[in-house]
């Protein structure tokens, strides 16, 4: 830990004046944010000698409000924004083409996530030749492999970035307002209408939606107190009123039983929570930037971001590797129901074990950060295809896991395994081969 400590004060220490740390912070703090709160909510229980895959949010309807502090998916895509905006713009600058631009963008996304597909393909074999059931590996893995959604979603809108961010340049602010528009058609056919097919277009509308405050952020629109209150202010406004006067529940993560999610699809609440987390961020970015001046908690977000797809791909992975080891070992620490006292006064031992999990996964599998490859650069037309196979394979993972009953051999879902890897071999990305990171 020392050594890679001092590794990120090497690299922080040559840090430009001209970069904006604040969105380095951001991104390393949401993705904190989410690995702490899918810890939380965790509630794997065992009873009559099996074991189930809950969480706490079904069991204690309180908690559903934490959601709105924990569900930061819309930081990531704002961040995301503002990121992708610079280095369009960088490229463009510097005459690189999109081919070249985007076959940066899917190594350094596609590299880890191969490797923890990888993994438990080689995880679901074993169970698999062990006789437990594939319906409880597609529980298990589909578990584990939740946080590859977003993946799935976030590439498809970098794929886009020349596009958004054309908009951007044209038509300024309107352009997110269309989106909002589509995003209220989209809800109004899905709710009232009935027409839940459209409901998906929602994962472009609102996320493309969010990904354009980022560029607004950058070219300061949305940034300082007064301007960041204001888009607090009416973001929360609408939240309250839509989960309070409207048909949409309180919590912004999917809860089982539940008729409506405001996450899966996305709906109008999600980009409520979008304003008010992005006002609320922005309003405190001067402080934040001149904290961030100082040596360690800028190494200390280097050194989040220098690993922080692979903490954010594997943090799941390694509860269920530890949920997995306690049901083997006689459901030590399983038996405690869900959301009682004892419960919570368990919930920091169970962090601190998953916590101890990560790391090694983080330190060995970090390196795929840094893969991808950097040889003779594929046509644009080939990695758009092939960046849409996987993230069609990673949204199917994600939904139902690695396996499923009657899939294929030993309940493997193979096809949809495949799709990742096929569209990464298109697209020319290599988890395998080394390169220096940005």
């Amino acid at each position: 830990m020392t050594g890679l400590w001092s590794r990120a004060a090497a690299v922080a220490a040559q840090t430009p004046a001209s970069r904006n740390r604040y969105v380095d912070f951001l991104r390393a703090l949401s993705i904190g944010a989410v690995v702490i709160g899918h810890w939380i909510v965790a509630a794997p229980y065992t009873g009559g000698g099996e074991i189930t895959l809950s969480n706490v949010l079904e069991y204690q309807p309180w908690t559903r409000w934490l959601t709105w502090v924990f569900q930061v998916m819309p930081i990531f895509f704002l961040v995301g924004g503002y990121s992708n905006g610079v280095s369009w713009e960088s490229a463009r600058n510097r005459g690189q083409g999109y081919a070249e631009w985007l076959a940066a963008r899917l190594g350094r996304l596609l590299g880890p996530v191969l490797a923890l597909l990888a993994i438990w393909v080689l995880l679901g074999v074993g169970m698999g030749l062990g006789g437990v059931d594939a319906t409880l590996v597609g529980g298990l893995s589909q578990m584990a492999l939740i946080p590859i959604w977003f993946l799935a979603v976030y590439m498809m809108v970098v794929l886009v970035v020349p596009l958004t961010y054309a908009a951007w340049r044209r038509y300024g602010m309107l352009s997110f307002w269309v989106l909002v528009g589509a995003a209220i058609v989209d809800d109004v056919l899905f709710l009232a209408a009935g027409v839940s097919a459209v409901g998906w277009l929602n994962y472009a509308f609102i996320w493309v939606a969010v990904h354009q405050l980022g560029y607004a952020w950058r070219d300061g629109h949305t940034a300082g107190l007064r301007k960041g209150a204001a888009w607090a202010a009416l973001g929360g406004v609408a939240l309250v009123a839509m989960v309070t006067l409207g048909p949409y529940p309180v919590s912004m993560v999917s809860v089982p039983g539940e008729t409506i999610s405001n996450s899966l699809p996305p709906k109008l609440p999600m980009l409520a929570l979008a304003l008010v987390h992005t006002g609320l961020l922005l309003s405190i970015e001067g402080p934040m930037r001149r904290w961030l001046d100082r040596a360690i908690p800028w190494t200390g977000t280097v050194l989040v971001n220098g690993m922080i797809m692979t903490v954010f791909l594997w943090h799941l992975t390694a509860a269920t590797l530890i949920v997995g080891v306690a049901f083997l070992l006689g459901d030590v620490g399983l038996g405690v129901a869900p959301g009682s006292g004892g419960w919570w006064a368990v919930r920091p031992l169970w962090l601190a074990v998953y916590a101890l999990t990560l790391v090694p996964c983080a330190l060995a599998f970090g390196r795929f950060e840094r893969s991808g490859g950097r040889g003779r650069v594929p046509p644009g037309w080939r990695l758009a295809i092939g960046a849409t196979l996987a993230c069609a394979g990673l949204a199917l993972v994600a939904l139902e896991g690695v396996a499923a009953p009657g899939s294929g051999p030993l309940g493997l879902r193979l096809w949809v395994l495949a799709l990742p890897f096929a569209g990464a071999a298109l697209a020319g990305v290599n988890p395998l081969s080394r390169t220096t990171p940005a």
